[in-house]
C-alpha cells in the first residue's frame, strides 16, 4: 500500500469487518450441516421448478391450497413449505403461507426486480458436480476452461433469452446500488459522468433520475445499444444520456467530470486493472473524480458471503476474483487519484472514491 493510503486508512477503512464469520465449530450436526449447506439451494430451486412464488403472488394461502396448486405429494409437503418459511422465503402465519419482501421482489417474473431467471443460469453455469470447484481450486481454471469448451459467463452473451435475464438481473443489483449512490456522492458539484461497462444503462438512468442536471455517457459492448435505447426511453431521461458501443480496452473512456467503473475490475487480472484504472484517469476532468464499486471481500477477510461470492466468480470466469477496499485503494492511488472516502452499498458492493487533482 502506498503511503498516501497508508496514512489514510484510519479513516478510510473500518477495523471491524463487514460481518464477522461464524464461530468455530464443534458440535457434529453443525459440521455435517455445513456439508449440507448446498440444500437450501435446492429448497430454492424445487420452489421455483413447482411455481410456488408464482402461485403465491402478493396473496396467501393455506398449506393444503398451494399444495393443491403446486402439485406438491402431501408426504414432503408442509416440511418442505416450512423449511421454505424458516429459511425466510416464505412467511408462515396462523397456517398460512405468503412470500417473503425479498421473493415479492426479486422472484416473481413479472416484478421489475426480478433476479431468478440469472440465479437459474449461473447456478447452471457453475454446474452440480464437485469436480468443477475442486479443479478451480487446484489449477485456477474456470469451469470448462482448458477442455475446448466455453468458460460459463461467455455463453450468456450469445444467447438473448439469457442476455435479457442476466440484464434484468444486473438490473436489480445497480439499482440498489445506483439509489444509494445519488446519496452518497456529492453530485451538485459535478455536470458529466461517464458508467465505463454500465450495461443497457439502468445505473445511469438512476442517476440521472435523481439529478436533473447531470448528463452521462454508457460505454459497453455494441450489443448492449438496443437495450439502453429502449431503458432510456422508458425512463424518459434519453435526452441526457448517450451510449457508446465499443471495446472499453481499445477505445478512450469519454471524458466526464466523474468517471465510474462498477463491477468491472473484478473481471481481469491485475495487469489489465491497472490499464482501466490508467485510462480512466486519462478521462476524468481536472479536479474531477472517480467512482470504483465492487462486490469487495471485506478487508479483514471475515465476511464468508463476499470469500465465497469471489470463488463463485472464479468458477464462472476465467480471470475473475474478488479484491479488497484496501487493494482498489492503492491500485487507484497508483494510477495518480487521492482516495477521499470508502463507501459501503447495498448488495455486498463497496465503493472507492477518489479525486483527481
Amino acid at each position: 500500500m502506498t503511503r498516501s493510503v497508508a496514512a489514510a486508512e484510519g479513516a478510510l477503512f473500518p477495523t471491524a469487518p463487514r460481518r464477522a464469520g461464524e464461530p468455530p465449530l464443534d458440535d457434529p450436526f453443525d459440521v455435517m450441516f455445513t456439508g449440507w449447506s448446498f440444500f437450501r439451494s435446492k429448497l430454492l430451486n424445487a420452489a421455483m421448478d413447482l411455481e410456488v412464488f408464482s402461485t403465491l403472488g402478493d396473496g396467501s394461502l393455506s398449506g393444503t391450497e398451494l399444495a393443491d396448486r403446486t402439485g406438491l405429494h402431501p408426504r414432503g409437503a408442509q416440511d418442505f413449505l416450512d423449511a421454505m418459511a424458516a429459511i425466510g422465503l416464505l412467511v408462515r402465519e396462523d397456517g398460512r403461507y405468503r412470500n417473503s419482501p425479498g421473493v415479492l421482489r426479486h422472484l416473481l417474473p413479472d416484478r421489475e426486480e426480478f433476479v431468478g431467471g440469472f440465479l437459474r443460469i449461473t447456478t447452471e453455469l457453475m454446474g452440480a458436480d464437485q469436480e468443477s470447484f475442486t479443479g478451480m481450486l487446484r489449477n485456477g481454471t474456470a469451469r470448462s476452461q482448458g477442455t475446448g469448451g466455453e468458460v460459463p459467463f461467455t455463453r450468456i452473451f450469445h444467447d438473448p433469452v439469457r442476455l435479457r435475464q442476466f440484464l434484468s438481473a444486473m438490473d436489480s443489483f445497480s439499482g440498489t446500488v445506483g439509489d444509494r449512490l445519488a446519496q452518497v456522492f456529492d453530485w451538485s458539484r459535478v455536470a458529466t459522468f461517464s458508467d465505463i461497462g454500465g450495461a443497457r444503462g439502468n445505473l445511469a438512468a438512476r442517476l440521472a433520475a435523481a439529478h436533473p442536471a447531470l448528463a452521462g455517457t454508457v460505454l459497453d459492448r455494441p450489443a448492449m445499444a438496443e437495450h439502453f435505447d429502449r431503458l432510456v426511453g422508458e425512463r424518459e431521461v434519453a435526452d441526457r444520456l448517450t451510449f457508446v458501443g465499443a471495446d472499453f480496452f481499445e477505445v478512450a473512456f469519454p471524458p466526464a467530470d466523474v468517471v465510474i467503473l462498477g463491477g468491472v475490475l473484478h473481471d481481469w487480472p491485475l495487469r489489465q486493472r491497472t490499464a482501466l484504472l490508467r485510462k480512466a484517469y486519462d478521462a476524468v476532468n481536472d479536479d474531477g473524480w472517480l467512482i470504483v464499486y465492487d462486490t469487495m471481500v471485506d478487508d479483514a477477510r471475515e465476511d464468508p458471503d463476499s470469500l465465497m461470492l469471489s470463488l463463485i466468480m472464479m468458477l464462472q470466469s476465467a480471470q475473475a476474483h474478488g479484491f479488497t477496499a484496501a487493494e482498489c485503494a492503492a491500485w487507484v492511488t497508483d494510477a495518480g487519484f487521492a482516495v477521499e472516502s470508502v463507501v459501503q452499498l447495498p448488495a455486498l458492493t463497496t465503493a472507492v472514491i477518489a479525486r483527481k487533482h
